[in-house]
């Protein structure tokens, strides 16, 4: 546990300020205006898109704090629609290519989603996607998701490949095997394979924006609820697991708060925050 004062919050999204209803906590919206005047800025990390994340954080009335997208592969301020991007960690496009070019002939059936800046480009509107964009409210364009990669002027973000399970960690398993030393390969669900340049991570993130504030580690807290928040739960002065947290997250956080369900971030930042 952190014996400084909090002077900055970097919080996951989803199943932690999202309860299961997927509703943003209403007492962490009571919260915001508090920290607000105490100048601590709450920073939103996710794997979400800055359209994805940018009614969450009007809600949040968070401003006009950074946003870290795709995991800290973008981490952007303003407006989303016309943001600064602060950082960026695009990816190889060699690599995505030569990537790109094996999932299209090796595996035909999989929906291939390329993510640049506030655009998702989809290869086709496949069901996959149709499920994606209603969990995320937003629209895809529908073209050759080479095209992007190709033009040198178009930073790519971030893939979403998804498919069956079965096929996915087929997928997964067979690019381990292969030469890509810029690019990582991640499974965020188990029909849902991600990929990133390297050294994108919220733990890379947290150092960034910690940076960007200049704020060092210890006085930082981070709040999460999945595996993927723990390298920046252990970086962190305060990391916080979720009440409803995997027992194995919670063991390597600092703390645990209560779940999404019972305001456990509103929580979090009363007792360890605004004190």
């Amino acid at each position: 546990m952190t014996n400084q004062p909090i002077r900055l919050i970097i919080s996951d999204i989803d199943g932690t300020i999202l309860d299961d209803q997927h509703q943003v906590d209403s007492e962490l919206m009571d919260m915001i205006p508090l920290l607000n005047r105490g100048k601590i800025p709450f920073v939103l990390a996710s794997a979400r898109s800055p359209l994805g994340m940018e009614p969450i954080a009007r809600e949040l009335g968070l401003g006009d704090n950074p946003l870290a997208c795709y995991n800290g592969a973008l981490v952007i301020k303003g407006d989303p629609q016309a943001y600064e991007t602060i950082i960026e960690h695009p990816l190889d496009k060699k690599e995505i290519r030569t990537c790109l070019e094996l999932v299209k002939t090796e595996f035909p059936s999989v929906s291939i989603n390329l993510y640049s800046g506030k655009d998702w480009i989809a290869d086709r509107l496949d069901k996959w996607v149709q499920i994606e964009a209603a969990i995320t409210g937003e629209q895809p364009m529908i073209q050759n998701v080479l095209m992007p990669v190709l033009d040198a002027q178009m930073p790519v973000h971030k893939l979403l490949l998804i498919d069956q399970a079965p096929v996915i960690q087929k997928l997964h398993d067979y690019l381990q095997t292969l030469d890509f030393p810029k690019t990582a390969f991640y499974l965020s669900k188990d029909n849902y394979m991600e990929v990133t340049a390297k050294h994108v991570s919220k733990e890379q993130a947290l150092y960034e924006i910690a940076q960007h504030y200049q704020v060092p580690l210890e006085q930082v807290m981070t709040i999460g609820d999945n595996f993927n928040d723990l390298p920046m739960l252990r970086l962190a002065g305060l990391g916080v697991a979720m009440g409803n947290a995997p027992e194995a997250v919670k063991t390597e956080a600092k703390a645990v708060t209560k779940s999404n369900n019972e305001h456990g971030v509103a929580e979090a930042i009363e007792k360890y925050v605004l004190i």
